[in-house]
């Protein structure tokens, strides 16, 4: 069944017109409501906005009361230590959107950092929808499987927290919405705004551009391919031209990230020796698991190469793989870093598609349960950054 297909007509009753609008929305709600209900029984239903708060969303909230400056000086990077220049690890987006919200909310930015997490979920669900519809050989239901499936990876429960994973998805689907329609000035103004939520924007920066590139080549589109590939990255610049000009450095972003936070490309090697040491002795849930997802993520990457996935999602989704793999940092957080490449469940979602219905509902659902555990156990039970 296509996409066209699968929309009820004009004429037909209220209610299937109402389902079928609904739908990305409920498969996305339904599943992180399922995260969220047994991350509230883990961790005791009193301390389920501590925990829906806490780690990097500490950090991100204390940015969108205070502004960078004023963030308060008994907040630490990773190595126990606090700077001027500190706070500017973290992307302004998110807490800049969080900050006007607040408005709305009385100046209760727990409340509006939650608010921005849910309303982007529900957004991206729209989206991711919307590229498993548009893809070759793509249908709603893939679409909506690719949904239930991105609702539903191991980490996911950062989408329900206040971190950035939901916004900068939301935003990097839309983009890559726009590059299948060759809606160029969609596709552009999203990929900026997605570099302005997390460094993982140059991925869909470099998507959207190369994308924008082969239209001007190609003589498509006029002067829009132009403009959504210069806006692409102005957001990313942006950034990393502010913080180059306030620390005095070009590269000041990245050796904030280095010096406070330990993250920076070694081509590969701690990734290599961490997995190395978790199969020779490795006996911890969530370092098998993030292994799992390491190894699983290049499979799915090969496949959505050999499925002839459209080139620019593989552009993205090898930019926010190779970087995981490339980068030396903290092991435990590499896990919810991969969620951006949601677009590799495609091939999953393919299938599922094909499927029986009662075999892709019982695929979504062990996968929500296993999510939804191991959410709560990386919240409630973990003893590391996440």
């Amino acid at each position: 069944m296509t996409a066209a297909e699968s929309v009820p007509r004009t004429g037909a009753p209220a209610w299937p017109r109402i389902a079928h609008a609904l739908a990305p929305a409920g498969v996305y709600l339904g599943v992180r409501a399922v995260g969220v209900a047994v991350l509230a029984l883990m961790a005791g239903g009193s301390q389920l906005v501590p925990e829906l708060t806490s780690w990097d969303a500490s950090w991100l909230l204390a940015i969108a009361e205070h502004g960078y400056d004023g963030v308060p000086t008994d907040m630490l990077d990773a190595f126990g230590n606090h700077t001027p220049d500190t706070p500017l690890g973290f992307f302004p987006g998110y807490p800049l959107l969080v900050a006007a919200v607040g408005v709305l909310t009385g100046g209760n930015l727990v409340g509006a950092g939650l608010l921005v997490a849910a309303a982007a979920g529900v957004a991206a669900a729209y989206g991711t929808t919307r590229i498993g519809e548009l893809v070759p050989g793509g249908s709603r239901r893939t679409g909506l499987l690719l949904t239930a499936l991105f609702a539903a990876t191991p980490m996911s429960v950062v989408l329900s927290m206040a971190y950035t994973e939901a916004l900068f998805c939301a935003l990097v689907a839309w983009a890559l919405v726009g590059v299948l329609r060759e809606q160029w000035l969609l596709a552009g103004l999203c990929a900026a705004a997605a570099g302005l939520v997390r460094p993982t924007g140059s991925a869909v920066v470099a998507a959207v551009g190369l994308a924008a590139l082969a239209a001007v080549l190609t003589r498509r589109g006029g002067w829009r391919p132009w403009m959504g590939g210069l806006l692409a990255g102005t957001g990313l610049v942006g950034y990393l031209g502010w913080v180059a000009a306030r620390t005095g450095a070009v590269d000041g972003w990245f050796r904030i990230q280095r010096s406070g936070w330990g993250w920076y490309l070694d081509g590969g090697a701690a990734t290599a020796r961490y997995i190395g040491g978790v199969l020779a002795g490795g006996e911890r849930v969530f370092d098998a698991v993030t292994v799992l997802a390491l190894v699983g993520s290049l499979v799915l990457l090969g496949l959505a190469v050999t499925q002839r996935t459209p080139w620019p999602l593989v552009v993205h989704a090898a930019l926010v793989v190779l970087p995981v793999w490339g980068t030396h940092g903290l092991m435990n957080a590499k896990l919810r870093l991969l969620i951006p490449a949601f677009v590799l469940l495609l091939p999953v979602a393919s299938g599922l598609a094909r499927r029986r219905p009662g075999t892709a509902v019982a695929v979504v659902a062990a996968a929500t349960l296993a999510s939804a555990w191991f959410g709560g156990y990386a919240l409630t039970i973990w003893r590391y950054g996440i």
